[in-house]
């Protein structure tokens, strides 16, 4: 059932627009109400329907083994409820979703946000600092369809020198598009740093390591102390994770932004690609070989092996697109796998599977 305009206006202040791919969705729903998952526990999720928050239940299909997490909703997933129960009847389709592989011997998706139009990628200039790993974030960003912007937090703490040095080590990435921003994440003026990409109707969410700042910068958005924080190790720059779950906010702009807890690991899902992740130029001088298949190792005339001994490459970032390569390739498999396995097919098999009974589709 489509929202009435009275209804559509409340809903505009959680990110709700006509032209999202939820809204056609819910017009052939005609005995459904509409809402946007706020928080996401192990025990369940709570909604906003523009007028109330409150708990919901999740479809009894959604708790059954062997049902894909990335078709259970997340945080941003826009969902269609019951009209006289607080039901979760089904997830509308996104415009957009991050996620990751999930930790662990299976393979596993692991949604983290949804219908995000930005990804805050939030680093501190301290040691958490790190470019392969925010080349990594990228990479994950550019595959979740949201734009991506570089956020880094502690600027007033490490000096000009070291902010303009941490910069210059990203240019490769702003190269691609992405936007790299130097914050005091306790600094109101923050805010207005951020505001060009934190508009009305707009979503985004903070990802980062623990210590980071997000949870700062999520206060400083908010303009009050919402989110808990917590002092990092000297040792080693390592927060504790004060967010232990996901949840979606209301800014003062009109935009809605997702906080998240600290993400150690991010393992790729397959379905990335390593196009505009700041690898633009070792793969413009791979073109440039003087063999089709040059392993850019020991062959004459490798464009990429002169570019790494004139510095043109850095071999940081060099090493990483290797890593990156060889681990996409292998997610990419294991994906391709599981979708097989999913369909009924054996694994390795090419073949489409047998086209089951009409009455087949119904048992359990």
């Amino acid at each position: 059932m489509q929202p009435t305009p009275d209804q559509q206006a409340r809903l505009t202040g959680i990110g709700w627009r006509a032209d999202l791919p939820a809204a056609a969705a819910l017009a052939a729903l005609p005995a459904a109400r509409l809402a946007r998952v706020i928080e996401q526990h192990r025990s369940g999720y709570r909604v906003d329907d523009g007028s109330s928050e409150f708990a919901v239940q999740s479809p009894a299909a959604w708790i059954r083994a062997g049902f894909p997490p990335q078709d259970r909703a997340a945080v941003g997933d826009w969902v269609a409820l019951a009209l006289e129960e607080d039901l979760i009847l089904q997830c509308l389709p996104r415009f957009s979703a991050l996620k990751r592989a999930a930790a662990g011997e299976h393979y596993k998706q692991q949604l983290i946000a949804a219908n995000v139009d930005v990804v805050l990628i939030v680093s501190g200039l301290d040691r958490d600092f790190n470019p392969r790993r925010l080349e990594r974030y990228l990479v994950l960003t550019r595959g979740s369809g949201a734009q991506p912007v570089f956020v880094l937090t502690k600027a007033d703490q490490s000096g000009v020198a070291l902010a303009q040095a941490a910069i210059e080590l990203l240019q490769h990435l702003a190269d691609t598009g992405a936007a790299v921003l130097t914050v005091n994440a306790k600094d109101p003026q923050t805010r207005e740093s951020l505001r060009p990409w934190l508009h009305a109707g707009r979503t985004a969410v903070l990802v980062g390591s623990s210590g980071a700042g997000k949870s700062t910068l999520t206060n400083t958005l908010l303009g009050e102390m919402r989110q808990r924080t917590a002092n990092v190790r000297e040792t080693d720059s390592r927060g504790r994770h004060t967010t232990t779950f996901r949840s979606l906010l209301r800014l003062d702009s009109g935009a809605c932004l997702i906080d998240t807890p600290g993400m150690r690991e991010l393992k790729l899902t397959g379905e990335e690609t390593l196009d505009r992740s700041g690898f633009d130029l070792i793969e413009s001088l791979a073109t440039q070989c003087r063999f089709r298949d040059c392993q850019h190792e020991r062959e004459p005339g490798c464009a990429v092996q002169t570019g790494l001994d004139s510095g043109e490459i850095d071999v940081g970032a060099w090493s990483n697109y290797r890593k990156l390569q060889t681990e996409l390739a292998h997610a990419a498999e294991v994906l391709q796998a599981r979708q097989r396995e999913d369909r009924g097919l054996p694994r390795g098999s090419t073949q489409k599977p047998a086209r089951r009974r009409r009455d087949e589709k119904f048992r359990p």
